[in-house]
């Protein structure tokens, strides 16, 4: 569902995806709620069930019947954290559409620093951090990954983190994509150059471990490229190039070699060698089609980006 304009009663929405966070949830919606009225915002929280935990629907529904400004939307299955996402900027309703993570590292209070660093000209603002509080090998993971894709996507944004800013008119555009596999960050570079970057501190998880592991990492780096850049298949078609050129050199190394009598064996090692490599560099390159037909055969199924099934009563904002 696709929000029909932000309301005059509210301010900001503030959307959490919930995947195993969910014991954090109470003290982020006080905290929330005691930093916008500290602010003089009105606000509405919505929290999204990923699937992530049995126990969280039940904490949000309870979240919602305490709490009137707070809404609870439950997806058939773990879509994702993006998908999620999405999901609960579709429901907002606020001036202004904030996104964050449901551990309490992105800190409530940073809000109202963020929605003043935004404006007509600049719609999107990106909490940054000084530095993380994550495993030595998230962190490097993560600098490498925002490295390649500054240079697979020059219009993203470098300092680009999940703890988000966003202008309602920027976000009804950002719902309206419907792309099966979302990546939130490279659809918003689509959109609006406007950007700004405020740095916050970096909170301390309290509840559970990261969901991200390195394989999930590296899943969703593939959908990252595969999805929004062309630079696998640019570089599979310079692999190719290159395979062909030094298979050519080859060839003339042979021949001028035969020809002067310094190869006098077959070189059934050597020729193995170079069958084999090639073999390997074609295999990549089917890999990577590949990846490119599923995107495309998802997107002709249309497939849903989230599906809800179960959802708590519309929140009331709360005033300053």
């Amino acid at each position: 569902m696709t929000p029909t304009g932000p309301s005059p009663d509210i301010d900001v929405s503030v959307v959490v995806p919930v995947y195993g966070g969910s014991a954090a949830l109470p003290e982020l919606c006080l905290r929330l709620k005691r930093t916008m009225q500290s602010a003089g915002l009105s606000h509405e929280v919505i929290l999204v069930d990923d699937r992530g935990q049995k126990e969280a629907w039940p904490i949000i529904a309870g979240l919602a019947a305490q709490h009137p400004e707070v809404a609870g939307l439950r997806l058939g299955r773990n879509f994702g954290q993006h998908a999620a996402t999405m999901c609960g900027i579709a429901e907002a309703r606020g001036h202004w559409v904030v996104t964050m993570d449901d551990d309490l590292e992105h800190p409530p209070e940073a809000i109202p620093e963020l929605l003043a660093a935004g404006d007509a000209d600049h719609p999107l603002v990106y909490g940054v951090f000084g530095q993380r509080t994550h495993a030595r090998y998230r962190n490097i993971t993560s600098e490498l990954m925002r490295w390649t894709l500054k240079r697979a996507f020059p219009d993203l944004n470098e300092d680009y983190t999940s703890f988000r800013a966003i202008r309602s008119s920027v976000a009804r555009e950002l719902a309206s994509f419907g792309l099966s596999r979302p990546y939130i960050d490279g659809m918003l570079s689509w959109i609006t150059s406007g950007v700004k970057t405020v740095q916050v501190a970096h909170g301390e998880r309290q509840h559970g471990r990261s969901a991200y592991t390195l394989r999930k990492l590296l899943s969703h780096a593939v959908n990252i490229f595969v999805t929004f850049s062309h630079l696998p298949l640019r570089l599979a078609s310079y692999c190719g190039g290159g395979l062909a050129a030094l298979s050519f050199l080859w060839l003339i190394w042979i021949l001028y070699g035969k020809l002067t009598g310094s190869i006098t064996s077959p070189g059934y090692a050597s020729l193995m060698s170079v069958v084999l490599f090639a073999c390997g560099i074609q295999l990549v390159i089917l890999g990577v089609l590949g990846e490119y037909v599923g995107r495309l055969m998802g997107a002709a199924y249309r497939k849903p980006v989230y599906v809800v099934v179960n959802r708590t009563s519309v929140p009331a904002p709360v005033s300053a």
